[in-house]
């Protein structure tokens, strides 16, 4: 059965290579050289195990190569063609819509050459769609994979190839559609509604989170919290959650294995289409259904070869999903459990004695080592994952999954009986969900504790970080390599690598004259000043406001700093405070320096949540700190406008930066005209590269030598060719955070 995996692996591998590195014009010759060398290796070692599984394996990445080019030439390249394009389209609502800042969006389906895809649709109004609408007008396509103009985006490894955003007039008109997606929306909006009406407003949205993995009620500061303690997977629907139903549905079903099997197949596919078929539940629910088809025909269950086979039917249906983080992470923590738990657990009831009998010390031991195995084991893949796609890696993480893991099942049971509840009596759906409630009451407030605990996580932000975890797994294969059974040894090197990568990542900032850190937050702005042992932050917003936020606090928490010296806002606008206020939820600042202008309740809400003080800006500020000096220049006039940027001119001995905001050139004009600028060694572009800003003016008054544009994906055209041309024809040198990412410059 083990042919199965290793087929498996190798057809994942092909999917990964095509999906992340490869051209199509390599493909089939890597198929036809796989397969040559497949047959070569099974003929020369077929006495040996490990020959006969690279074997396996390299067939599997022949299939997976020519599959892959099959799948884009059946079924992708109509999608790819409209790339860019705009048309009219007839769209299938397979989901209720949600608001955006510039309308609304939702999910659903469309044709195109007789093919259905799954679409994710834009719409520039404030309409409400339900599931079944039958959406007609001119749409601006968008490809989500790497074939586009634009790039891939996540979409893709859901199965959503394509983005639609609304060009012309829509007309929205209801239908009677009434797929098994249509309904499971109907029936997931009934359950949120439901679980709504019964919890308490401080329970509901970990309740919507748990059941649904629906976590868009979750407030920021929860989300972070259990990001930073380690139980994030808990509120992310899958293997988990799939596993505490299996077995509630034994349970209920006495553990007849027809009975079983009448009840639990059916149950897992609600569930999956309650989840929205997202990768890790669908291969959890496969897994899971598998075990109960052996159970019933009396066949052998092999985890890892069930393992391999779902991810292959997935791989199979969309070869893309290999770019799932959801997948990626589900599949590595069950592969971890498989690879390691038993050793763990035998290891720990060597130290521990094996916890025979009924005595509440051998249940102690039992549970003790059960879920120390098993979460060890689970993070064993996983961790690298977290720290690629998430940038933390949770210190905390054993002792708060020990601490609130026993709790989510019984939560998890308990919510699913308000929920039938609420077809007998709302009052005592009510009562029940406020027990229930207690219970998540508990994990809310141990993931909250857990999280503020000095180092309970790190942060990738950190190249010291990085090369840390590469020592830390270096040092595992060595000793799986090796088989030495003194993982005690394996610990201490790890720990010790830890203090040093610490050390260095504090240590490092303190060097030089001065620092700046231009964060990579999309099309946005977030700047570090670092000199003489102080810390400003100037804007912080970007594509994503949260996202920006946890890159600032993440780098200052990777730096050993937790508070700022202070916070400067330019001006306003969403791109550059929209951060702000979720970002003083992590770190604290002595001071916040907000333009004295109209901010819409920006600065009320960002003083609402600061402990520091608030200083609005209207005259010019000077800031000296031994051999530096920071000017802030005041807003133009009281209205609300991009020239009423402020700009920060920051000074050491031998180094001067400047701040400019969103000015225009006659914001830049206005501040030539009433202050002496020096030359400087780096300018921060204004407006993200726009064309009416770092004007010819501004560069013959500070002849930059290093200019940095703070910049992402955009239709506004930044960074401009006239600017870019313009910076060149001065002799600057310039880096762009959409081409580098962070930019670190220091004199």
């Amino acid at each position: 059965m083990r042919r199965l995996m290793w087929l498996s692996i190798g057809f994942a591998a092909a999917c990964g290579l095509c999906a992340y590195l490869l051209a199509e014009s390599w493909l089939l010759p890597l198929s036809a050289a796989a397969a040559i060398v497949c047959v070569v290796t099974a003929v020369i070692g077929r006495n040996h195990k490990l020959p006969r599984r690279i074997a396996w394996a390299l067939a599997g990445c022949a299939i997976g190569f020519v599959w892959f080019l099959v799948f884009r030439h059946h079924y992708l390249l109509p999608a790819i063609a409209m790339d860019g394009k705009t048309g009219k389209t007839v769209i299938l609502a397979t989901d209720y819509s949600w608001n955006t800042d510039y309308g609304i969006a939702g999910d659903g389906t469309l044709e195109l050459e007789g093919k259905t895809y799954q679409v994710r649709f834009y719409i520039n109004e404030k309409k409400e769609i339900q599931p079944g609408d039958r959406i007609e007008g001119e749409f601006r396509f968008r490809i989500t994979t790497p074939d586009g103009e634009k790039g891939a985006t996540y979409h893709q490894g859901k199965g959503i190839f394509l983005l639609l955003y609304q060009s012309d007039v829509v007309e929205v008109s209801h239908t009677s559609e009434n797929t098994i997606r249509i309904f499971a929306s109907r029936l997931r909006k009934h359950i949120r509604d439901t679980l709504q009406s019964s919890f308490p407003e401080d329970a509901y949205p970990f309740a919507q989170a748990l059941l649904l993995g629906d976590d868009t009620a979750l407030d920021y500061t929860t989300d972070t919290a259990f990001k930073i303690s380690g139980i994030r997977h808990i509120i992310a629907v899958s293997g988990l959650h799939v596993t505490i139903l299996y077995a509630l549905i034994s349970t209920l079903t006495l553990k007849k294995r027809y009975l079983t099997a009448l009840v639990g197949l059916p149950a897992l596919l609600l569930f999956a289409a309650l989840a929205g078929f997202t990768p890790s539940v669908t291969r959890a629910c496969i897994m899971v259904a598998l075990m109960i088809v052996a159970t019933v025909f009396k066949r052998e269950y092999d985890g890892p070869t069930e393992l391999g086979f779902a991810s292959l039917v997935m791989l199979m249906i969309n070869p893309l999903a290999i770019t799932s983080a959801s997948l990626q992470l589900s599949a590595a923590s069950v592969a971890g459990i498989f690879l390691f738990n038993e050793r763990i657990g035998n290891w720990l009831k060597a130290h521990l004695g094996e916890g025979k009998g009924k005595s509440p010390k051998a249940l102690l031991i039992r549970w003790f080592s059960s879920s120390v195995s098993v979460t060890l084991s689970a993070v064993s893949l996983t961790t690298p994952l977290c720290a690629c796609y998430f940038g933390t890696v949770s210190l905390i993480g054993m002792l708060t999954n020990l601490l609130t893991l026993w709790a989510v099942s019984f939560i998890f049971y308990g919510i699913m009986a308000v929920c039938l509840m609420c077809l007998l009596s709302q009052s005592a759906a009510a009562v029940l969900a406020g027990v229930i409630s207690w219970g998540i009451r508990y994990v809310l407030s141990v993931a909250k504790f857990c999280g503020s605990v000095p180092m309970a996580a790190v942060y990738t932000a950190s190249g010291y970080i990085v090369f840390w975890l590469v020592f830390v797994y270096l040092l595992l294969v060595i000793f799986l390599i090796t088989g030495k059974k003194k993982p005690m040894q394996l610990f201490c090197c790890a720990v010790l690598g830890l203090c040093v990568a610490l050390l260095c990542s504090w240590m490092e900032p303190l060097g030089g004259e001065c620092r700046v850190t231009v964060l990579d937050v999309g099309q946005g702005q977030c700047i570090l000043l670092q000199a003489e042992g102080r810390t400003f932050l100037i804007d912080c917003g970007g594509d994503y406001e949260e996202d920006a936020a946890d890159l600032a606090a993440d780098t200052l928490l990777s730096q050993g700093i937790s508070r700022l010296d202070g916070i400067i806002l330019t001006h306003y606008d969403a791109d550059h405070a929209g951060g702000v206020p979720y970002l003083l939820t992590r770190i604290e600042a002595d001071c916040i320096y907000l333009p004295d202008t109209e901010d819409n309740g920006v600065g009320d809400t960002i003083a609402s949540v600061s402990g520091g003080q608030i200083i609005r800006v209207w005259e010019d500020q000077y800031i000296t700190f031994g051999n530096a000096e920071m000017t802030i220049f005041g807003p133009i006039y009281s209205g609300a406008s991009n020239e009423n940027s402020m700009c920060i001119l920051f000074e050491t001995e031998n180094c001067a930066i400047l701040v400019t905001g969103d000015r225009s050139a006659f914001g830049e004009r206005m501040l030539l005209r009433e202050h002496t600028l020096p030359q400087v060694d780096l300018l921060i572009a204004g407006h993200h590269g726009s064309k009416s800003s770092t004007s010819e003016e501004l560069l013959t008054a500070v002849r930059p030598e290093t200019v940095i544009i703070s910049v992402g994906e955009n239709s506004y055209g930044h960074p401009s060719g006239e600017v870019l041309e313009r910076l060149e024809d001065y002799g600057c040198t310039v880096y762009r955070t959409d081409q580098q990412g962070t930019i670190l410059f220091r004199r």
